[in-house]
């Protein structure tokens, strides 16, 4: 039972959070469907910038659930306004769903909510930055690459040049406690199994190649299957995967999201502060830091600047171990790491608000 004291301060928390930030719901069309909205303002009402949130990978439900609740409350306090939406299919957005959605199509989405908010006239539409994580790295510098009003770009825990589920396999065996011979031989089979299916091989190849894989714990952890591929969705899969966009690289067996993508990143032109979590075993941050410094970070301007952190996830929560399992297990109550927050502010004040037209 909560006491009238603790009933009292749980009423003027809510009511000071409400005092921070005030939201609208907004719709904008893009390729014959209406996606639905909410744009976050400063409690005046009054914006010196705007700052577009870009999801990762899956299912969106962001007003409903109040999706980026913290990182919306703290660029408000700093005069800045956002706004985000349901993909196709999810929350009150027109459309259906589609998992394997390609990041052109979302970096169109993107496009499309930047002219809508400058078209509207709303606070802080005339200058529009963009914040992402995971897989918005790919498509945040399409979206920056098609629309050169955009101002400013913040990645968290982007992706390099290539898909990231093998990093995942290989860094989540290695902390639930596989041999480094276990985790190869097992990585070696899903390769071949990748294989296999772009080249359109036999399901019959298929489960032989794939026999260990499939009966790995951690595995069926991640994908959410324990039972053999059937021959129809084998054929189904076959026939899906050869009709995506992306192309397979031949030394990695890895997609490739995006053609030229280190010379896509570099002409960007824009400020860009990239954020790691140090224990992030989704994608491969050393990597992508090592592609972010040949790229963003090698021109005159030096606009690039990296902020890492010690004990964060790929979510940039605060983690032991940074595994998968632990991952989706602090989700319920996550708590980000310290200085996540002011490093975002502070660099928004430095690269972004400091450079305000007098």
């Amino acid at each position: 039972m909560i006491s009238p004291a603790a009933a009292l301060l749980c009423t003027l928390a809510s009511a000071s959070q409400a005092q921070e930030l005030q939201t609208e719901p907004i719709a904008f069309e893009v390729e014959d469907l209406t996606l639905s909205g909410q744009l976050s303002l400063p409690a005046s009402g009054d914006a010196r910038a705007l700052v577009i949130l870009v999801h990762g990978y899956g299912r969106t439900n962001v007003i409903q659930d109040n999706w980026y609740y913290d990182l919306r409350t703290q660029l408000a306090s700093r005069g800045i306004a956002s706004f985000t939406w349901d993909k196709p299919g999810c929350g009150e957005s027109d459309g259906e769903f589609d998992a394997d959605q390609s990041v052109q199509s979302s970096a169109r989405e993107v496009v499309a909510a930047a002219a809508a908010l400058r078209e509207f006239g709303v606070p802080g539409s005339e200058r529009i930055g963009l914040w992402g994580v995971s897989r918005a790295g790919w498509i945040a510098p399409l979206a920056l690459d098609q629309d050169p009003k955009l101002a400013f770009w913040i990645s968290v825990s982007g992706v390099d040049d290539k898909e990231s589920f093998g990093y995942l396999l290989r860094s989540n065996w290695r902390i639930e406690g596989y041999s480094e011979e276990r985790a190869s031989e097992l990585y070696g089979q899903w390769q071949r199994g990748n294989e296999i299916v772009a080249q359109g091989g036999s399901h019959a190849s298929y489960l032989e190649a794939t026999a260990l894989l499939r009966k790995d714990p951690f595995y069926a952890f991640v994908t959410g299957r324990t039972d053999p591929v059937t021959e129809t969705e084998y054929a189904a899969l076959v026939k899906k995967v050869a009709a995506l966009e992306q192309r397979i690289d031949e030394a990695t067996g890895l997609a490739i999201y995006v053609e030229d993508f280190p010379a896509l990143l570099s002409r960007i032109r824009v400020p860009v502060l990239a954020i790691f979590g140090e224990k992030d075993s989704i994608v491969d941050w050393r990597a992508t830091r090592r592609l972010y410094d040949s790229t963003l970070g090698s021109k005159r301007e030096k606009s690039l600047r990296i902020a890492t952190f010690p004990n964060g996830n790929h979510n940039l929560h605060r983690c032991e171990t940074g595994g998968y399992r632990e991952m989706l297990g602090i989700l319920d109550a996550p708590r980000m790491v310290d200085g996540y927050f002011r490093a975002i502010l502070e660099w928004l004040d430095d690269q972004v608000l400091a450079t305000e037209k007098k």
